[in-house]
């Protein structure tokens, strides 16, 4: 290692000289792009850079629902492993393909990087996910899984299309990727997603709503939720490049701009009122003056 080397190999080779001299074992989580910002003092970028180096050597993997961790590299303990392991599967290749989106953005998904992920021949995915695109379509189909709706709703078309926005918003949030990979024009035939929208246009029974109508009511809503969630995951891949959040950057005035003298009011509300954008808060408040629109429309008829 030189002083000429690019930092974020230094990066690299200061963590591959933790984990040979055993400061790190096997399982071990290594430590966040955040940490290493704060640590080595280099860009969000440059940490980022260095895991995919890492990643790339075999030396560290991603755990689903746990985070980047040392590989085990004991002798035989490849071996050991793969006899461990389970055989590979549709699921487990969507489940790794998912959890390197919701990590590091649906970019980073190809199914090179599963596979190497998962320690197999990316050719051998293809024996079961027959394309990117068919992958694509089992993660939105496997993320719309959890988003189970009563099968018995709370009475009133307005409280089930409150609980089907807010569950709708929460999946978005847990799968920042999910809602800019939804097309409205040319929607994904995924079931799950599919069942979500049947449950909605069900809310309707009882109303003298038109099946389109009815249609057109879902979309609306869905609109709504997914254009506001469209925002979650730009605004995880600002963070992780720039180390700060969005409030953080609107207190810091624009990233440091300037605000000119004819937006009095702007400046009032951003330097005076402290205004505080909390995305939650936003789509609380918007679905409510949705639902009120809805319902005058709706009770109308």
């Amino acid at each position: 290692m030189t002083d000429t080397e690019p930092p974020y190999r230094r990066v690299a080779a200061d963590i591959r000289r933790r984990v040979e001299a055993g400061e790190l074992a096997p399982g071990d989580l290594v430590p966040s792009a955040r940490q290493i910002t704060q640590r080595w003092g280099v860009a969000i970028a440059t940490a980022t850079k260095a895991l995919a180096l890492l990643r790339q050597e075999g030396l560290t993997t991603v755990r689903p629902g746990i985070g980047t961790v040392v590989a085990s590299t004991r002798p035989g303990a490849r071996r050991r492993e793969r006899r461990d392991t389970p055989e590979l599967s549709r699921d487990r290749i969507v489940a790794t393909a998912i959890a390197i989106a919701d990590t590091e953005g649906f970019a980073e998904v190809s199914m090179r990087r599963v596979a190497t992920e998962l320690g197999v021949a990316t050719m051998s995915l293809y024996r079961h996910v027959p394309s990117k695109d068919e992958l694509t379509l089992f993660m939105i189909d496997a993320a719309f899984g959890p988003a189970v709706l009563p099968a018995t709703p709370p009475p009133g078309w307005r409280a089930r299309l409150e609980l089907a926005g807010r569950v709708l918003w929460r999946l978005f949030r847990r799968h920042p990727w999910l809602a800019p990979t939804l097309s409205l024009t040319r929607p994904q035939p995924a079931m799950n997603g599919l069942r979500f929208t049947e449950w909605v246009l069900a809310s309707f029974d009882g109303t003298r709503l038109s099946m389109t109508d009815r249609l057109h009511v879902h979309l609306l809503m869905f609109s709504y939720v997914r254009g506001l969630a469209t925002t979650l995951e730009a605004e995880a891949e600002a963070e992780r490049d720039t180390g700060i959040t969005g409030n953080e950057w609107m207190d810091r005035g624009f990233g440091g701009a300037e605000l000119p003298p004819d937006v009095p009011v702007f400046r009032h509300l951003v330097e005076i009122d402290d205004f505080d954008l909390d995305l939650d808060h936003l789509f609380g408040f918007g679905l409510d003056r949705l639902l009120d629109g809805l319902a005058t429309y709706i009770d109308g008829r």
